[in-house]
């Protein structure tokens, strides 16, 4: 096993040895997926190598939109799945990095680089892997404000060091950039029985973060507050893990993370989707809170403007002040997080 500081990750061993097929999971944590794939991600993964899915192990989908030419930063991508889906949808001229701390995964994608390239037609690879730590970006010669989007699938729960990965994918972002995860939630602080648990540590259930302590870490980092996108139960079907667990509740969901200025006046702003984004031709689903349909008049708050009007969406919408609208206005209700999360854990 290696660590990281004092601490010994039991998952290293765990996912290089005991896990060789996504069937070997003991619970179904790693492989819940909140929502239905869209048919162009479909297409994506028919193209990914079978060696390398079968060694998949996430719990969400993390392919954001509006992607073409973008860097993206997998943390933590072990067989290389969603890199290489990303690798076909960001095109030549965007490109993917997956850093993993587990020798054995980066090998396994690593080695079908050629495959994949040769796949999508590319004449230079748009995507490379490292080995190292989602804590340490830095050792691995990650340099500040070189990604547009920062990705994990179900890895940030493994780190003892949530604050720090959070602190490191702010650092390499760009100005207006994103970090869009999936992970696992805990409904409380998680006792220490619970986190010392091999198996359940492994499984990502042992590492998950009270979802409270998310939106405070986030916050000190320097992000705007997280936006929920999905959410979804996580059931265990081992009793003797069950047992371990007690009445405390898991959710897989995923959350979006911008590195734009924080909002100014309580202003409210009038939105209109162009529908230029592959794949979201008629309809945006941005987060729990706004659907955006193209050419329909959508009125937001600040922070939601700035976002759009700072980030990688800024001319896929037309922004504009809300006509008649005077600081602090009427705006439609957002879905509160505890309402949406608290739904999933009972």
């Amino acid at each position: 096993m290696e660590t990281y500081g004092l601490f010994v990750f039991p998952s290293q061993d765990y996912y290089s040895k005991d896990l060789q097929k996504s069937e070997d999971l003991q619970t179904n944590a790693c492989i819940t997926l909140a929502r239905p794939l869209p048919t162009f991600i479909k297409e994506a993964l028919k193209c990914v190598h079978d060696d390398v899915v079968s060694r998949y192990y996430g719990c969400g989908l993390v392919i954001p939109e509006c992607l073409e030419t973008c860097w993206i930063l997998d943390l933590g991508s072990g067989s290389g799945r969603d890199c290489y889906m990303l690798s076909k949808l960001v095109g030549e001229k965007g490109h993917v990095t997956g850093i993993d701390m587990t020798d054995a995964q980066v090998e396994v994608a690593k080695k079908h680089i050629d495959y994949h390239m040769k796949k999508f037609g590319y004449q230079v690879p748009n995507v490379d892997f490292i080995h190292g730590y989602m804590e340490k970006l830095g050792d691995a010669g990650l340099k500040d404000e070189s990604y547009d989007i920062v990705i994990s699938n179900c890895v940030i729960n493994l780190s003892p060091d949530k604050r720090t990965v959070l602190q490191e994918a702010y650092r390499v972002l760009k100005a207006g950039g994103e970090m869009y995860f999936s992970d696992v939630y805990a409904s409380c602080d998680l006792p220490e029985d619970i986190r010392k648990h091999r198996v359940l540590w492994g499984e990502c259930l042992g590492g998950a973060l009270w979802w409270k302590d998310l939106y405070r870490i986030a916050e000190e980092v320097g992000f705007c507050p997280p936006r929920l996108v999905t959410a979804s139960r996580i059931t265990i079907n081992n009793k003797e893990l069950e047992s371990v667990v007690g009445d405390c509740q898991f959710v897989s969901a995923t959350f979006r993370l911008f590195k734009v200025p924080k909002k100014g006046p309580a202003e409210r702003y009038q939105v209109i989707y162009n529908g230029g984004i592959t794949g979201h031709e008629k309809e945006l689903e941005f987060d729990a809170n706004f659907t955006f349909k193209e050419g329909e008049v959508v009125e937001v708050d600040a922070e939601t403007a700035a976002i759009l009007r700072s980030s990688r969406f800024a001319e896929e919408f037309l922004i504009r002040l809300a006509a008649g609208r005077a600081p602090g206005g009427c705006c439609p209700a957002k879905v509160k997080v505890s309402d949406k999360l608290g739904s999933c854990y009972t």
